[in-house]
């Protein structure tokens, strides 16, 4: 992904579980990075893959799992910011 394709204020993740599961990337808000359920997925990313990760923040979860955080968190925006940040996979 280049960085002209990310949006100012978003940063690109990969998220994916095991080799079963296909790896998807994600845009992310940054202001998602300081909730608490995000942290935990940041901390389990530091504790699997350690913090010399190069290139996408890779998030070891399943995609399913971390859109229900995802919709968790953007149900605790605020509702002025609520249909700024949608999520949306990409390719």
């Amino acid at each position: 992904m280049a960085k002209a394709d990310v949006p100012k204020g978003c940063i690109p993740v990969s998220v994916g579980h095991g080799e079963e599961e296909q790896r998807r990337r994600f845009l992310v808000p940054v202001d998602y990075l300081n909730h608490p359920m995000f942290a935990r997925l940041l901390k389990e990313a530091e504790e699997e893959y350690g913090f010399d990760q190069k290139g996408l923040i890779n998030i070891p979860c399943h995609v399913h799992d971390f859109q229900m955080v995802w919709e968790s968190i953007d149900s605790d925006s605020e509702p002025s910011n609520h249909h700024r940040h949608k999520c949306f996979r990409v390719n």
